[in-house]
């Protein structure tokens, strides 16, 4: 029997700062490191060495879940939250694998909001830097 079935938003969860994030509209994050050629005799690099690992993302919310976070912050300003995201992908009911990815020390960089002619709904977008990814099954 083939099953072609795969992740999908519909089995996803976002825990922010311990709240389920039912107003969230979509997830980004990305892991870099810093690598860089070492260069010696000749016009080739002999090595590529590895520097510092970053991470950094956005979230996109609804804006009443946006005013919930602001909320729950202590200046009610959002730039002060540090908080981490537990993200869980899959439905064990449909036979898939659970699998977590833990972003640690999540820092928002931008606080931004913006409303268009023929909006139903106001969608924020929030940038982020964060300390680490852990992935867990």
């Amino acid at each position: 029997m083939f099953d072609s079935r795969e992740y999908e938003w519909a089995d996803f969860t976002a825990i922010l700062g311990g709240r389920d994030l039912t107003g969230i509209r979509g997830v980004k994050y990305t892991r870099k490191i810093e690598r860089e050629g070492v260069y010696a005799k000749g016009r080739n690099a002999k090595a590529i060495q590895s520097g510092n690992i970053t991470v950094e993302g956005e979230i996109t919310l609804l804006q009443s879940e946006y005013e919930a976070l602001v909320a729950s912050s202590k200046n009610k300003d959002i730039l002060n939250l540090c908080l981490d995201l537990l993200g869980s992908y899959g439905n064990p009911t449909n036979g898939d694998l659970l699998l977590y990815d833990r972003i640690i020390g999540l820092r928002f960089t931008e606080d931004t909001k913006g409303y268009k002619q023929g909006d139903k709904f106001m969608e924020i977008t929030l940038p982020f830097v964060a300390l680490e990814v852990k992935k867990q099954v």
